[in-house]
């Protein structure tokens, strides 16, 4: 395993990791798929955002630097509670099978995707191919905007560019 090193504030060595991210939310370093689920839940529970923009995991001396497509955050597939018919609640199931509930009212489109806040806001979540045929039924105009159909209503989609459905 390859890595870097830079001094800490007491001039100790820290290693640097770095890390891809695919747009299926998929991790690797050095050409492979990181697919120790404990490791991957870690990463995404840990990550924290550089002032610069970047995406940072600290782990003990290590610091593990991700590099997305667009987001670390790729929703993979959805876990929906469907109750008559009708869709009560979603789950979001990321890498290494780490879960979130949906925030509805965190629902946004740009560049013909889907995106939602995750980890209590912090960041943004895209929703990935296998997740976007899942939510699709539960996807419906409203006034010519898009909104998710819940049994407790309809969100509607925040929009920074138009989206066809």
């Amino acid at each position: 395993m390859r890595w870097s090193a830079n001094l800490d504030y007491n001039g100790a060595t820290m290693r640097e990791y770095h890390y891809r991210v695919d747009r299926e939310g998929r991790i690797f370093h050095e050409g492979s798929e990181i697919l120790d689920p404990f490791v991957l839940r870690f990463f995404l529970r840990a990550m924290t955002r550089t002032p610069d923009g970047r995406y940072l995991v600290l782990c003990q001396d290590e610091h593990n630097w991700f590099a997305p497509h667009d987001t670390v955050f790729v929703v993979q597939r959805l876990r929906p509670t469907v109750r008559d018919g009708r869709l009560d609640a979603v789950e979001l199931c990321f890498a290494g099978d780490h879960r979130e509930p949906l925030d509805p009212g965190s629902l946004e489109t740009e560049d013909g995707h889907l995106f939602c806040r995750v980890r209590r806001g912090a960041f943004r979540a895209r929703f990935g191919r296998v997740a976007m045929q899942q939510l699709a039924p539960f996807l419906a105009e409203d006034g010519g905007e898009p909104a998710l159909l819940l049994a407790r209503g309809r969100h509607p989609i925040a929009s920074t560019t138009p989206v066809t459905i």
